[in-house]
């Protein structure tokens, strides 16, 4: 019988193609992952990687195998979500990773919601961006993500992964109520000469919002380059900047800060993923319940306008 865990190794060496890289996902030192694939080697029979340069290239062999090894795992996983089912309460350790918006806005009440109804469940939440997130995801080290779609960027299709689309959350151009970018623009090029405050390039949130600037004519002066919706909404409010800002955290900004909807109404879509053979056990679907219940609550975020398009 093929050992389960040597099985998860190749696997991670299939995803992340090297030995440190496995390694680091699963806790193990590089020696140990070497060993442990080597007697997976021992066990099969045959070979299941080459040498290249310094790292590996799995086999033919290998390959067929991870993906029946795939399927074990998600048959076993979906074997113990059956049997936590099975128990007259929901328990244990739910671990999931989340980006800040969420884990400021939405999170939060759902851990209320979750500590009435379901006191013997234990949420653990790790702050992580998408990418990183669905990593821990196929690495086990998290059993739900909550993940971002921007308009126009739309995520990567990734297999065993079962995906569930929380809420769409409009996205908004936001300036300070007072100081020298407060009048309302008639169209986005008005900003153009504007401080802005955006994430970084080759990121979803960065590319997308560059990409609306250029649509509108011009390439934004970007005066604070950060990865923090939150600090981007605070420099809005102190005058230093303005910024695209998704609704979902506007109301934490109060009188300082005036939304003005986009052409277009363009919203983001925040969702939950899971792998497949755990999206029945009953944490996952208690956690997502509450998730849900809390965004179908949100009251929509008032607008002081809106911008006209580009030839308006």
């Amino acid at each position: 019988m093929l050992n389960v865990m040597r099985l998860r190794m190749l696997c991670e060496l299939h995803r992340r193609g090297t030995l440190a890289e496995v390694a680091h996902a699963l806790s193990y030192t590089p020696s140990a992952v070497s060993q442990q694939l080597s007697l997976l080697e021992r066990e099969t029979g045959v070979s299941l990687f080459e040498r290249v340069g310094r790292g590996v290239r799995l086999t033919d062999d290998a390959v067929g195998l991870v993906a029946h090894a795939e399927a074990v795992l998600a048959r076993l996983e979906q074997a113990e979500s059956e049997l936590a089912a099975a128990q007259p309460d929901v328990r244990g350790t739910l671990r999931v990773a989340s980006f800040q918006t969420v884990v400021v806005e939405l999170v939060p009440p759902a851990l209320t919601l979750l500590a009435e109804r379901h006191p013997r469940l234990q949420v653990e939440i790790g702050h992580r961006e998408v990418g990183p997130a669905y990593e821990g995801l196929l690495s086990h080290r998290f059993d739900v993500i909550l993940g971002e779609e921007y308009p126009g960027l739309p995520g990567e299709i990734r297999t065993g992964v079962d995906r569930q689309d929380l809420v769409r959350d409009r996205l908004c151009l936001a300036v300070p109520a007072t100081g020298p970018w407060s009048a309302s623009p008639g169209v986005l090029a008005d900003l153009t000469a504007a401080p802005w405050a955006m994430d970084p390039p080759a990121t979803p949130t960065g590319d997308w919002s560059r990409a609306v600037c250029r649509a509108a004519g011009f390439e934004p002066r970007v005066a604070f380059e950060n990865a923090d919706p939150l600090l981007q909404a605070h420099l809005v409010r102190s005058g230093h900047a303005v910024a695209f800002i998704p609704a979902l955290i506007a109301g934490r900004h109060g009188d300082g800060v005036r939304l003005i909807g986009l052409p277009g109404d363009p919203h983001r879509t925040l969702h939950t993923a899971v792998r497949a053979g755990r999206a029945g056990h009953p944490a996952v679907r208690a956690f997502r319940a509450a998730l849900a219940e809390v965004a179908g609550e949100r009251v929509a975020t008032p607008l002081a306008g809106w911008l006209a398009g580009r030839d308006a």
